[in-house]
This record gives structure tokens, C-alpha cells and sequence, in this order.
């Protein structure tokens, strides 16, 4: 089985190269960030002919999340729960041939000085309450997506420059940490010890020709599903096409 997460930066706008990286690929399951667009305008026809069934959590211009799956998706919650008056759509999980899974866009939390970055540590907070309660189903468990935390100084091109930004400020890694102390491996990590490699490379000042990028999504397994991993691999390609996401996908095979 093959699992994909991608932060695709508007669904509709990348919708040619979606589909073109489903096709060479065949992931089983992606796992989709910053869909931009509501429920009733995410291009649902055009995946179902690519062979895909979809659960959609969407907001107009801003986030939204949704999952893919050759498989039949069963058990959907939207939301993450522990804040109902939480309209963000930043979450979204299911139960597909055994797996359960989220597609996850944790908040940005910059400027750190406004309220976004105070929101995106509770939202952390509430995402590692929910966690525990799913390691209590002692079922696999696949939490993807763009995290927007980079883990280490090795996964930023420049770590003095991201030293003060809410990527990569201490309380975001140790949120990060304290996620993985409860018993979830980051799949990446553990088959890849190289450094500088990334999944984001921002837009500006030719940050993707230079390699001036990120690491900040990432497929974190519990487990019962660390143990099937087979492998986990960036796939660089989408972000050198024309019109791209500033991400790529990151995808995970088990046994």
C-alpha cells in the first residue's frame, strides 16, 4: 500500500498536476492540505475518473483538507475535536482498508506576536489529546500532513534564519516532540538520516532553484503501523512543474 501527503495549494489551480502525479504514482490513500475551496467546488468528478473517492472537509479561500482513496472510506470525522467553535477546516480522518488516517494542516502561527501563533500551539495541544485517544485503539495509525513545524536544524536550509519564525520556534518543536513521545514515529526519519531534505520551498527569491527549503510535512505512524513500514520518500518532481504547490508530495509504502 501507498500513502501520499501533499499540501497542494489550492486543489483547482493544481488540479492538471494532481492528476498527472496520481496517474504515474497510483498512491492508495493521499492525503490533501490547503484545498482553498468549499465542499460543492472541489473537483470530485475529476478524481472519481481518476479512480478516487473523496472526503472532504473545504472553507472558502482559505485551508481545507481532504482525503483520497482507491479503497472505500468509512468512519469520517471533520474537525479536530476539543473546540467547537473552531471553524478552521484543518482536519480530517477515516477509516480505509484497516488504516485509520488524518490529513492534517496544523496552523502556520505566524506573525508570533499576533494571535496565530498562541492558536497554533493550543491547536497542537488539542491534535496530541486527540492522538492519545487514537493510540488507545491500539489500531495502525497514519497521521499526515503539513504540520508546519520544522523538527531540526538539518531539515532547514538556514536554521538562523527561521530561528524566530513560528516554524521553528522552540515551543513548535517541543509540540512536535511531545506528539512523537507518545509513541508515533515520523516515517520519514526513520528510513532517510540525510540532511536537507524538504518538502516546501517558498515562491520567493528563487528559494527551489537554490534548494532553499524546508521540512515541515510529515507522516507520523503508531505502532502497529510503524510496523509495516516499507519505506518513505520525498518526491521532488511536482514542485519543478510549471504552475506548482511550494510543496511536494511525501509518500510511505508498507510491507
Amino acid at each position: 500500500m501507498k500513502i501520499a501527503s501533499w499540501n497542494v495549494n489550492s486543489i483547482n489551480a493544481r488540479l492538471p498536476n494532481v492528476l498527472a502525479w496520481l496517474k504515474e504514482q497510483s498512491p492508495d490513500i493521499v492525503l490533501l492540505q490547503e484545498l482553498k475551496c468549499t465542499d460543492d467546488n472541489f473537483p470530485l468528478m475529476d478524481l472519481q475518473s481518476a479512480g478516487y473517492q473523496a472526503a472532504v472537509h473545504g472553507q472558502k479561500t482559505y485551508n481545507g483538507v481532504a482525503i483520497l482513496s482507491r479503497h472505500p472510506i468509512r468512519d469520517i470525522v471533520t474537525g479536530l475535536p476539543g473546540a467547537a467553535d473552531d471553524t478552521q477546516a484543518r482536519y480530517i480522518e477515516a477509516t480505509i482498508a484497516g488504516l485509520r488516517v488524518a490529513s492534517i494542516y496544523l496552523p502556520n502561527g505566524n506573525p508570533v506576536e499576533s494571535e496565530k501563533y498562541p492558536y497554533k500551539l493550543q491547536w497542537f495541544d488539542r491534535l496530541i489529546a486527540h492522538a492519545k485517544t487514537l493510540l488507545a485503539s491500539e489500531q495502525p495509525i497514519v497521521l499526515g500532513g503539513d504540520y508546519n513545524v520544522i523538527p531540526e536544524p538539518r531539515d532547514c536550509h538556514d536554521p538562523r534564519a527561521w530561528a524566530e519564525d513560528a516554524l521553528f520556534r522552540l515551543e513548535s518543536r517541543q509540540k512536535l516532540r511531545g506528539l512523537l513521545h507518545l509513541g508515533f514515529t515520523d516515517a520519514f526519519r526513520s528510513v532517510n538520516d540525510h540532511d536537507h531534505q524538504y518538502t516546501f520551498w517558498d515562491y520567493q527569491a528563487g528559494a527551489w532553484q537554490k534548494d532553499n527549503g524546508i521540512r515541515i510535512d510529515h507522516l507520523l505512524l503508531s505502532p502497529q503501523a510503524a510496523d509495516k513500514l516499507n519505506d518513505c520518500f520525498i518526491d521532488k518532481t511536482p514542485r519543478g512543474l510549471e504552475k506548482a504547490s511550494d510543496h511536494t508530495p511525501i509518500v510511505l509504502t508498507f510491507k
